[in-house]
């Protein structure tokens, strides 16, 4: 995969199937190798009755209680050609909510057409609610970056910036001062719904850290299972860049920056690094901040209406 270049992923049904504790009432030929790619999910029940305008075969089809009273009303011939529309199509796979036991006219129609067809005993809403979860962590989409992820006061924040700037040596002093480490090197992005970024690192290199001197550690096995963590969101983006004295840095923090990544904004703070400087207690502030303005606190802009409020009474200061 490409660094950088948003990708779209597929999941096996069987995965899905074990994540969930489904059992499996029939498995089509090649059910181990069977990929969603959808988000969504169906409960097919205008399709039953031939209605296939918006019908998307990709997704999985969900049969609940609602689903089985209408096929109820129908005869074995209605319920054959009802589960004939469905199955034609070829969907990934039926599964059949409230521990019902599929319709023989489900089994047969799966077996003709190819169609896996499982089973769950949880209700149709609540076992809905879950897969969706389910499917969105598997099919977000997502980049890998350049960068370090860390958990600093609650705070996702990743850390970028040029080769050898101090980005591992920064994390490193955080996990040092009780925070997480989530990813070093190469950060995962995972937009996790519409507007809500997560991070993790590739799983080859999941807790280890390469610092420049000393090598590769696993930050685990030195520091325990308290200084790791396997994901996290994305609140605050940290651009680390060499001190500039021709750049004008921002002193007061009124304005705020933001940084894109798969169509979601995240705040950004740009720190300017040289000799001297503790960057990670200046990140421990960042986070801190960035928490406060969440909640609706900014004390940039306390001061500035302290400052117009002085103006305007004619007071010195």
């Amino acid at each position: 995969m490409k660094r950088g270049v948003p990708m779209q992923y597929s999941v096996k049904l069987s995965l899905v199937a074990a994540e969930h504790d489904l059992k499996v009432a029939y498995a089509a030929p090649g059910y181990e190798d069977i990929a969603i790619t959808s988000v969504d999910l169906n409960r097919p029940g205008i399709q039953l009755l031939g209605h296939l305008e918006y019908f998307d075969t990709d997704r999985l089809q969900i049969l609940g209680k609602a689903e089985h009273a209408l096929l109820a009303e129908m005869t074995r011939e209605g319920r054959l050609a009802a589960f004939e529309i469905i199955m034609s199509h070829r969907v990934p796979g039926i599964i059949v909510a409230h521990n019902e036991a599929p319709l023989p006219e489900c089994l047969e129609m799966a077996e003709k057409y190819g169609v896996s067809v499982l089973t769950t005993d949880m209700d149709t809403s609540e076992f809905y609610a879950q897969l969706i979860g389910t499917l969105r962590r598997h099919l977000a989409l997502r980049q890998t970056i350049h960068g370090v992820l860390v958990e600093v006061h609650g705070e996702g924040m990743l850390i970028t910036g040029d080769s050898g700037i101090g980005k591992s040596e920064t994390a490193l002093e955080l996990i040092k001062r009780g925070h997480r480490l989530i990813a070093d090197d190469a950060v995962e992005i995972l937009r996790t719904s519409r507007d809500s970024l997560e991070g993790r690192s590739p799983s080859i290199i999941q807790y280890f850290m390469e610092l420049r001197g000393i090598g590769v550690i696993n930050v685990q096995q030195v520091y325990g299972i308290g200084a790791v963590k396997p994901s996290c969101p994305i609140d605050l983006a940290v651009s680390l860049e060499l001190w500039d004295d021709q750049k004008a840095y921002d002193r007061l923090g009124i304005e705020t920056k933001t940084t894109t990544y798969l169509d979601v904004s995240v705040p950004l703070v740009t720190i300017p690094v040289r000799p001297g400087r503790n960057l990670a207690v200046i990140l421990e502030l960042a986070a801190m901040t960035n928490r406060q303005r969440k909640s609706g606190y900014s004390a940039a802009e306390e001061l500035a209406r302290r400052i117009d409020e002085n103006i305007n009474a004619g007071i010195e200061f």
